[in-house]
């Protein structure tokens, strides 16, 4: 989607860029049920109006990428969350979600960085810490001392296998 002059697809980018933060602190400071349906709707929006053919598979691949990393980090003993998790899941559906929600702006808001490997794994490095501590802080989340570099890490890599297969 290239943007010219203010273009619809401008637009399309901001929409998509403030929808996924305000989900992202409903998801924050909500909890899960707030996240649950919080989610659900910008997801089933996303993939009903803004969407490409195929795409449904980014929100689903994150979520089992978000269940299988963050999930394991949790277990690990990487956060200790004040008000614990579910029954079925090694962490909060709060944080859970934010995989998904994430898979939004793939092909969208930051469609165009994926033309540059270098600056996607500095700023996928850094913003995913950066969206981590700023997390905990919000939801009254302790981080383990190693999970802040260990998220830096597999952002940039996330990043920069998007930079490698996300390309429009």
């Amino acid at each position: 989607m290239h943007c010219a002059n203010g273009s619809p697809a401008l637009r399309h980018q901001l929409l998509n860029a403030l929808l996924f933060q305000a989900s992202w602190l409903a998801c924050v400071l909500g909890g899960s049920w707030m996240a649950l349906g919080a989610g659900t709707l910008l997801i089933g929006w996303h993939l009903w109006r803004q969407a490409y053919p195929g795409e449904w598979r980014l929100p689903g691949g994150f979520a089992l990428a978000g269940l299988c990393i963050d999930g394991s980090f949790a277990l690990a003993g990487g956060f200790t969350f004040i008000n614990g998790t579910s029954s079925w899941l090694p962490l909060p559906v709060w944080l859970w979600m934010l995989w998904p929600l994430f898979a939004t702006l793939v092909r969208h808001s930051l469609g165009w960085l994926w033309r540059f490997p270098r600056l996607a794994m500095l700023c996928g490095g850094l913003g995913g810490a950066l969206s981590y501590y700023s997390g905990s802080v919000l939801a009254n989340v302790t981080l383990a001392p190693w999970l802040l570099p260990a998220e830096a890490l597999v952002w940039a890599l996330v990043c920069a296998w998007l930079s490698r297969h996300a390309r429009g």
